[in-house]
């Protein structure tokens, strides 16, 4: 599938759908705390979507059951809410979820701490955070898409961590997933050349041990195979004539 390049008018429901996402996180955040279950995390995450007259992107995607992606801890990506699933003081938890506002997408994850969480572990999430950023300094026209990957790999990797292989960011649209994919390590090759108008949700999947992951027997929760922590912080961006837009932020 070729890489959809946006009109003036798509890139302004792209805007809203970011901007209405970015809020939702923000609502998430505020309810996150200890001793709550997934599924209400689950069970506010659609209220708030569906509150601003927006469709949970994520409910029923592929079978996936809930509007929320709630990772704990060695948890990369993909956690199914469960109303057995407690959350902790001190856990570490990887909210990913995304909006369908007029028919355009938006997807955004970020990892909080609940409470008191260890200095390794906020650190991971700095880091994870962070390579996002660093990514994007290259997410310009003219440049490679992989000039993005390299740059969060050769980030998280002076701290020792993983960055994970087998998940991937992607283009995004009408569609949640669209071309291109974007590693968040160096491919070695260039990939296509980036040019205004694309819009990509960029992910830095980060562990603080080492990249490989295991799927768990949901089928779903992706899970760091020795057992280490992982963090997870995406934004959907647009690419311009200049600096890259944050469209989740």
């Amino acid at each position: 599938m070729a890489v959809t390049i946006k009109s003036e008018r798509e890139i302004e429901l792209m805007r809203e759908a970011g901007r209405l996402l970015a809020k939702t996180h923000l609502e998430l955040e505020k309810a996150l705390r200890a001793g709550m279950t997934t599924k209400e995390i689950d069970r506010i995450c659609e209220e708030i979507i569906r509150s601003y007259g927006c469709t949970p992107s994520f409910l029923n995607y592929n079978g996936f059951p809930a509007s929320v992606c709630v990772s704990i801890n060695d948890e990369v990506v993909h956690g199914i809410p469960s109303k057995k699933r407690v959350i902790h003081e001190g856990d570490i938890v990887s909210l990913d979820t995304g909006l369908i506002y007029k028919g355009y997408q938006s997807d955004a994850a970020r990892t909080y701490g609940i409470g008191e969480i260890s200095r390794e572990a906020a650190q991971l999430i700095e880091v994870t955070r962070q390579s996002f950023f660093e990514g994007i300094k290259f997410a310009k026209a003219g440049n490679h898409l992989n000039d993005i990957g390299t740059a969060i790999q050769k980030y998280c990797e002076q701290f020792g961590y993983g960055v994970v292989r087998d998940l991937v960011g992607h283009g995004i649209g009408t569609e949640m997933h669209e071309s291109p994919e974007i590693p968040n390590f160096d491919m070695g090759r260039r990939g296509i050349k980036l040019r205004p108008g694309m819009t990509l949700a960029i992910e830095p999947m980060v562990n603080m041990g080492r990249y490989d992951v295991a799927w768990s027997d949901d089928e779903w929760t992706v899970v760091t195979d020795d057992g280490s922590l992982s963090a997870h912080y995406e934004n959907t961006i647009l690419i311009t004539e200049g600096e890259p837009e944050i469209l989740s932020l």
